[in-house]
C-alpha cells in the first residue's frame, strides 16, 4: 500500500481538520473541497517540476559576492520568473493590490511544499509575503497602489532589516537613524546584518523595510519607526544602499544572507513615528510562521528521500525498510511531520478566523500557537534531517545523497526570526501572562475533549502551566529556564491532539495517530516531569 504524499496529507488537513471548506463559506467565499485540492495539486506539481529538480544545484554554487554585486545560482533567473508567471505569490494578497485573496490555511500549504522544495529560493519569496502583510495593515493607500501591486506579483521582493551588529534580539539597542528631508521622505544611515535576500540579481526592484530612529527619539523600543527604502528610486536611479557582503553559512547556501549599509538612503516613514517594532511584528509574527512550515517542509523532504532509500536498499535479502529499527525511524519521522503539518494547519485557520471572521478567539488562538508551530515544529525538523541521515547510514553523511543538505538547511530555522529559546519565554510571560493562562487552558480542555488517550497527558500540561506561572511570579529566571521544555510539553501534546483529529477524518490515519500516542507523546510527560523537577532546584551559577 503506498503511503500518502505531503500534497494528500494537506489536502486533508486543510479540508477534513480544519474545515476550510466551511470556515471559507461562513465568511461569504465558499471554497469546495474539490477546489482546495485542485489548488494544493497545482501547487505540488509547480514545486517539483520548477524547484525541487535543481535544489542539489543550488547548494553548490551558492550564492556568490563581488564589488557590491550578489549572483544568485543562474537558473533561478527563469525560476524565478516562472514564479512570477504562476501567481503563486499572491494567493493570500488582497484582490484589490492583484492577489487572489484566499485563504492564509492555502499559502500555508504552498509554503511547506515550496520550502520542501528548495528552501534557499523560497526564502525571497516568503519574506516578500511577510511585507506585504505588514504593508496592508500600516502603509498609507498611496504607499499601497506604489509598493503592493509589484510585491504582489513577485516582480519585486521585500527584506526584513532589523538585526544590527550590536542588536540581535535586543532591538532597543538599535542604532540606524533617519534624517527627515522633508516632504515625507528620510534619509537612512546605519548598517544592518543577517538580512535574507537584501541584495540578488533576480528582480527589478527590492524595497527594504528598515528600523530607524528619528531624531529626537527615545531610548529602547518606543524610539523606534519603520521606513520603506527601494532599492531604486521612482526616476530609476540607485538608492544610496548596497550590499556589503554575504555570509558563509552552514546551509541555504543559494539564498544571500547580506550585510546593507545604507549611506542616506532616501526611505517613507511607514505608520507613526514611534511605533515601528508595531508594525514590524506583523512581519515578523507572519515570518514565524513560516518559519515554523519551513521545519515541516524539511522533514518532509527528509522523510521522502529516507523512504525511498529505505525501500530501494536491500540488507539480509530484505529492504532495510522492513527492519525493525529502520521502520521504528521511519514511522517517527512521518508521524512527526504530519503532526507539525497540521499543527501549522491549524494555527493558519485560527487566522483565518480571525481576519474572515473576525473571531476574537482566532486572534487568540494564533497568538499561543505561534510560538509554538515555530519552535516545536523547526525543532522537530532538525531532528527528522538528522534521522533522515541515520536511515541512510554511511550514504547519509556523503552529500551526493541529499540527506545531508537537508540537515544543513534546517539548522537555520530555530535560529531565525527569534530564536527558539525566546519563542519558549514569549509563550511564558506574553502568552500565558497576558491572561493567566486561561487561552490555554481553555486549549488543553478542548484537547483532553477530543479523544481519552490526551487527557492525562493535558492533565500534566495544566498542572506545568500552574507551576511555571507560580515560578515566574516568585523566580522568574528559574521559571524562563524551564520555558522551553514546557513548549515542547505543549507541541508534543498538540502534535498528538492534530493526529487524532486526522484519524478522525480519514481513518487510514489512525495507525499512525495510534503510534504517536503510544511512542511519542510520553515525551510531553517526560518534559513535564522535568519542569516539576526543575522548579525546585535555582539555576546553576553561569560565569
Amino acid at each position: 500500500m503506498s503511503l500518502p504524499t505531503a500534497a494528500e496529507d494537506l489536502v486533508l488537513g486543510l479540508t477534513g481538520v480544519i474545515g476550510l471548506p466551511a470556515l471559507t463559506e461562513a465568511a461569504g467565499a465558499p471554497l469546495a473541497a474539490e477546489d482546495i485540492a485542485a489548488l494544493v495539486e497545482e501547487a505540488a506539481r509547480f514545486t517539483a517540476e520548477k524547484m525541487a529538480p535543481h535544489w542539489q544545484e543550488a547548494d553548490r554554487h551558492g550564492a556568490t559576492y563581488a564589488n557590491g554585486t550578489v549572483t544568485v545560482p543562474p537558473h533561478y533567473r527563469a525560476l524565478m520568473q516562472d514564479w512570477i508567471d504562476s501567481g503563486w505569490q499572491g494567493v493570500a494578497a488582497p484582490v484589490e493590490h492583484g492577489g487572489q485573496g484566499l485563504p492564509h490555511a492555502l499559502w500555508i500549504a504552498v509554503t511547506e511544499l515550496a520550502s520542501a522544495a528548495d528552501m534557499a529560493f523560497f526564502l525571497g519569496p516568503v519574506l516578500t509575503a511577510g511585507a506585504i502583510d505588514l504593508l496592508v495593515g500600516h502603509a498609507t493607500p498611496d504607499q499601497s497602489a506604489r509598493w503592493l501591486p509589484q510585491l504582489v506579483s513577485g516582480s519585486w521582493t521585500g527584506t526584513m532589516c532589523l538585526t544590527e551588529p550590536q542588536a540581535g534580539s535586543d532591538l532597543a539597542a538599535l542604532r540606524c537613524r533617519a534624517e527627515p528631508l522633508g516632504e515625507g521622505r528620510y534619509a537612512l544611515h546605519g548598517q544592518k546584518i543577517y538580512i535574507t535576500w537584501g541584495e540578488h540579481d533576480l528582480t527589478e526592484n527590492i524595497l527594504h523595510l528598515v528600523l530607524a530612529r528619528l531624531p529626537g527619539a527615545p531610548e529602547g523600543s518606543r524610539g523606534i519607526s519603520l521606513f520603506a527604502a527601494p532599492r531604486l528610486l521612482p526616476d530609476g536611479s540607485r538608492n544610496a544602499l548596497r550590499c556589503g557582503g554575504i555570509e558563509r553559512k552552514l546551509g541555504i547556501h543559494a539564498s544571500p544572507t547580506c550585510v546593507m549599509l545604507f549611506e542616506g538612503a532616501e526611505a517613507e516613514l511607514v505608520g507613526e513615528p514611534g511605533r515601528g517594532l508595531n508594525a514590524m511584528f506583523a512581519m515578523m509574527n507572519a515570518a514565524r510562521l513560516a518559519v515554523g512550515v519551513q521545519g515541516v517542509g524539511q522533514g518532509a523532504r527528509a522523510l521522502a528521500l529516507a523512504e525511498a532509500y529505505a525501500t530501494q536498499r536491500v540488507q539480509n535479502g530484505r529492504p532495510i525498510a522492513r527492519h525493525a529499527d529502520v521502520a521504528r525511524m521511519l514511522a517517527e519521522m512521518r508521524a512527526i511531520t504530519l503532526a507539525g503539518r497540521l499543527l501549522a494547519l491549524e494555527a493558519a485557520a485560527a487566522l483565518d478566523r480571525h481576519h474572515l471572521l473576525g473571531e476574537e478567539a482566532g486572534a487568540t488562538r494564533l497568538a499561543l500557537l505561534t510560538p509554538i508551530v515555530k519552535a516545536w515544529c523547526t525543532d522537530r525538523g532538525v531532528e527528522t534531517a538528522s534521522q533522515g541521515i541515520q536511515v541512510h547510514g554511511g550514504m547519509g553523511f556523503v552529500e551526493d545523497t541529499g540527506a545531508a543538505q537537508i540537515l544543513r538547511d534546517a539548522r537555520i530555522a530555530p535560529i531565525y526570526e527569534g530564536t527558539n529559546g525566546i519563542q519558549a519565554i514569549d509563550l511564558l510571560v506574553r502568552k500565558l501572562g497576558r491572561d493567566e493562562a486561561a487561552a490555554m487552558h481553555a486549549l488543553l480542555a478542548e484537547v483532553a475533549a477530543t479523544d481519552p488517550r490526551l487527557a492525562a497527558t493535558c492533565a500534566r500540561v495544566g498542572e506545568a502551566t500552574a507551576t511555571l506561572l507560580a515560578l515566574q511570579a516568585r523566580d522568574p529566571e528559574t521559571a524562563q529556564s524551564l520555558a522551553a521544555p514546557y513548549l515542547d510539553a505543549c507541541g508534543w501534546l498538540l502534535g498528538g491532539w492534530m493526529l487524532v483529529r486526522a484519524a478522525t477524518a480519514s481513518p487510514d490515519r489512525a495507525a499512525l495517530a495510534g503510534f504517536y500516542l503510544a511512542r511519542l507523546l510520553p515525551r510531553a510527560e517526560a518534559r513535564c516531569q522535568e519542569i516539576a523537577q526543575g522548579a525546585l532546584l535555582p539555576l546553576p551559577a553561569s560565569p
